[in-house]
């Protein structure tokens, strides 16, 4: 008889999550990611690379349409409409990104064509993403702290619409009410990630009108290099203590969310827009 695979709940759940019973523990989560990047940056590297030349292909094309990208930022509402765009057409292929960092969390290797394996979510990852930034700008445009605010509590999203099926309205409305219960520990770990980017671009501006200016940039490229992936490893683990991740032993590229109908009865669609 063939081996059934066991399917096990890593982590945390829906139910514990909107009631606030999960710990952050930020040098935990932290040091963790960490260790992850230095096994496995390369895939998300890779990945990165691909989206930054899809978007900048993506960004050429449609800017075309408009006359050009100078007469594109010349005119702010077109401007705005080219970020909707390419925000719309490069956030399938970031959620896979993301989906690595949950599968590092969960000790699942990666690789980098598992930018393509979420394309089945990809219009309901891309309505989400547009409706974070919205909610998001609106945020910062009434004040800074709220801005932030809801960064941090939109930032696990992506994850819930692709590993828990859930819509983009649902994701919004479950990170908000789970992420609450731990705004100062989220803060926290996302500043240290945040104050490292900085530390990064220091010596870009300081020697960017020098002679050194390249080896500024070669350092910012380099500490980058570990950067983002650390970013995408600490994403992935505050989703896994927060949300819980399903998967069973077969390590395959989709074993990871398949059995998520378990958590949850807010199941969404595969199929394009077909809630």
């Amino acid at each position: 008889m063939p081996e059934k695979n066991i399917i096990t709940s890593i982590g945390g759940s829906l139910e514990r999550a909107v009631k606030g019973e999960y710990a952050i523990d930020v040098k935990a989560v932290l040091s963790e990611a960490w260790q992850h990047t230095l096994k496995s940056r390369m895939s998300i590297n890779l990945a990165i690379l691909f989206v930054l030349i899809f978007g900048m292909i993506v960004s050429y094309i449609v800017s075309s349409f408009f006359g050009g990208i100078e007469q594109v930022i010349a005119d702010p509402q077109t401007m705005q409409l080219l970020n909707v765009i390419v925000t719309m057409a490069v956030w399938p292929f970031i959620a896979g990104i993301e989906m690595m960092g949950v599968y590092h969390a969960v000790n699942k290797p990666t690789q980098i064509k598992m930018v393509l394996s979420f394309l089945h979510r990809g219009s309901w990852v891309a309505l989400c993403a547009l409706l974070s930034s919205i909610l998001i700008s609106i945020g910062f445009q009434l004040l800074l702290i709220p801005g932030v605010l809801l960064g941090v509590l939109l930032s696990l999203t992506i994850p819930l619409v692709v590993e828990k099926k859930l819509t983009p309205m649902q994701a919004i409305i479950l990170s908000v009410k789970a992420l609450r219960f731990k705004i100062m520990p989220l803060l926290g770990v996302y500043l240290v990630l945040f104050m490292s980017l900085i530390a990064l671009l220091v010596p870009i501006v300081l020697l960017m009108e020098s002679s050194l200016a390249p080896v500024a940039i070669m350092v910012f490229l380099f500490g980058f290099s570990y950067l983002a992936p650390w970013y995408y490893n600490v994403k992935g683990i505050l989703y896994r203590e927060i949300f819980g991740v399903y998967t069973d032993g077969s390590g395959s590229e989709n074993d990871v969310g398949k059995h998520s109908t378990k958590d949850t009865d807010h199941n969404g669609s595969d199929d394009t827009f077909s809630a």
